[in-house]
């Protein structure tokens, strides 16, 4: 089975709107799983109203260090990738923001100093929006930078025999590319602007560099141009899906209603989509 990672370049494209009503499509035909790993701002449940079964926290591991047993050498700083820990005036000062968990600085510490403690990033939570539809999101901490340990704990809720839906962060930083690792296809969403060419870019670059094909759907046709549809075209990258800036589809998105609910012509447009896809990958 496939795994789809919707995703962008920019926020605001309809990531989350391509994602719910793909599997809400696709529900009835066949059983799959559903990933809002836009752990800043998950909102998938908002259209889906899922029963969550299970949560458990997301932690990684601070270094602590005990003042009596240091002496300052300064090897933790020194084998530090990401500038984490310092020794400032024979003080060890550890930023925690940066610090990655890795443990490294644990491992080269000569006198056993220091120690590593449990830190929440934040949870993860699954349950099922319907009988066949399974739902997973994490949500990240307030304060918290670090989001990549949520989306890989996500990861490992997806089981690899049913078809997924991953709906990514946008952007295309580490998040992005964490919940990207291991799809088959990316699903890039856009708009016809400026704007949305500009981040689509950058999005393909990021797909392409870890090898994954790409597919794209233009969200709000007709408010902008066409220079999104002649990118695609010169990329020779299929526009599978183009969804029109109407009223009545805002409307229904603003009350929380999906969009093959409203208007039930768009199942079997979605379930082409879904075809269309599998095609791309073939």
């Amino acid at each position: 089975m496939m795994r789809i990672v919707i995703a962008s370049g920019k926020g605001g494209t309809g990531k989350t709107t391509v994602a719910i009503n793909l599997a809400l499509a696709l529900e009835e035909e066949t059983g799959l799983q559903i990933v809002d790993a836009d752990v800043e701002g998950p909102n998938a449940h908002l259209f889906l109203h899922p029963r969550i079964s299970d949560r458990h926290t997301v932690t990684k591991l601070l270094p602590k260090v005990d003042e009596q047993k240091c002496t300052s050498c300064g090897a933790c700083a020194e084998a530090c990738q990401f500038n984490a820990i310092s020794v400032i005036s024979r003080k060890v000062l550890v930023f925690d923001q940066l610090c990655h968990g890795c443990g490294r600085c644990t491992l080269v510490c000569p006198e056993n100093a220091i120690e590593e403690i449990p830190h929440e990033l934040g949870i993860v939570e699954e349950g099922t929006a319907s009988s066949r539809l399974s739902f997973a999101q994490g949500l990240l901490r307030i304060g918290e930078a670090m989001a990549t340990p949520i989306i890989h704990a996500l990861g490992e809720t997806i089981d690899p025999s049913r078809l997924c839906l991953v709906d990514a962060p946008p952007g295309t930083g580490c998040p992005t590319i964490a919940a990207m690792h291991g799809a088959d296809i990316a699903l890039l969403v856009t708009e016809p602007t400026p704007f949305g060419l500009h981040d689509l870019r950058a999005a393909v670059g990021v797909a392409r560099a870890l090898g994954i094909p790409i597919a794209v759907v233009i969200n709000r046709d007709g408010i902008g141009d066409d220079q999104v549809e002649a990118y695609c075209r010169d990329e020779e990258i299929p526009v599978v899906m183009r969804i029109p800036f109407q009223r009545e589809i805002a409307a229904a998105y603003a009350v929380g209603d999906p969009l093959v609910r409203a208007f039930p012509e768009w199942i079997p447009r979605f379930q082409r989509l879904y075809d269309d896809l599998k095609a791309v990958i073939r």
